[in-house]
């Protein structure tokens, strides 16, 4: 089973799109529109703090009564950010987001953010793992591996 360095060595675009906790949600909801994503992770001098993410802004400010567009996104974010580390594997990391609920996973390595996963990264991950096993064992079964 891979590890996350792998997964996150391999990704397309492993670029880590990231707010200010002072930004405003609409500053934070543009990026989420624009970059086709998810979750932003949630910065404050440089710091991982916390995740914003579609399911927070439905769930915390669409069904307010009131427009929350100015308002920051610290106010909104998830602040208790479950990550995990590059050793950790694929599967470690597909029980946590089903455990937890969890679309999306800081990565951190002695304290500083190196990447985010998303479910998706995972699902392909397995899938892939999945189909080079299926590949190994007919070989083997055709007599093609020793």
């Amino acid at each position: 089973m891979k590890t996350v360095a792998e997964v996150i060595r391999n990704k397309a675009n492993a670029y880590v799109y990231s707010v200010d906790s002072e930004d405003s949600l609409l500053d934070g909801l543009r990026i989420l529109a624009e970059q086709r994503i998810g979750a932003l992770v949630v910065l404050s001098g440089g710091r991982l703090v916390g995740i914003v993410s579609e399911r927070d802004y439905v769930r915390k400010v669409a069904l307010a009564e009131r427009s929350l567009l100015n308002t920051k996104i610290n106010e909104i974010m998830t602040s208790e950010v479950i990550s995990v580390g590059p050793r950790d594997s694929v599967q470690y990391c597909m029980e946590l987001m089903t455990e937890r609920r969890l679309r999306h996973l800081p990565v951190l390595a002695e304290g500083e953010l190196i990447g985010l996963l998303s479910i998706g990264d995972l699902v392909k991950e397995t899938i892939a793992e999945q189909a080079d096993l299926i590949r190994q064992l007919e070989q083997y079964i055709r007599g093609e591996i020793p």
